[in-house]
């Protein structure tokens, strides 16, 4: 996969700490498409673990949260057929986010995210997003983002408004 495949290259001084390029300290995720599905694949390690052996829910939170916020800004820019590095920049916040945990997730696996966009309306993007271990579904998510950053809409005075 090349890098400037990933979403998450084309988004400077992002700290998050789940998608951020420029957080050290985080989980550096990494989205991409595979048809119009958004794919994540990201190794855990045992510090990430609420159970020994066993993915704390609130990282697979976190690897949702970021993995579909970044899936509803390149399918913004998809719908507006450009490129990830091309203007205006657009960033999303989340709406809502509502996970049914089927199964616990084995952190000595790789895990894998699939999220699929079911909605566009305006500024909301709704998301389904389905969390593999091991090949088995261990989590899925309706995810809404908002875009909440258009750098199209930046004043002169550095304000920003959609």
């Amino acid at each position: 996969m090349k890098d400037q495949a990933f979403f998450q290259n084309h988004i400077p001084g992002n700290i998050c700490f789940g998608c951020g390029t420029d957080n050290p300290f985080g989980l550096q995720i990494k989205s991409y498409w595979e048809g119009d599905i958004a794919v994540c694949k990201w190794t855990p390690t045992e510090k990430y673990d609420g159970w020994k052996g066993v993915l704390c829910g609130g990282i697979t939170a976190t690897l949702i949260d970021c993995h579909c916020m970044n899936t509803a800004m390149a399918n913004a820019y998809k719908l507006e057929n450009r490129a990830l590095d091309s203007d205006p920049k657009y960033k999303y916040a989340t709406g809502s986010l509502s996970i049914k945990y089927l199964k616990p997730i084995d952190s000595s696996h790789i895990v894998v995210l699939k999220a699929t966009v079911t909605e566009v309306k305006g500024r909301k993007t709704v998301m389904l997003c389905e969390v593999f271990s091991n090949d088995v579904k261990a989590a899925e998510a309706e995810v809404i983002g908002i875009r909440v950053y258009d750098s199209s809409k930046v004043d002169k005075n550095g304000k920003f408004g959609v």
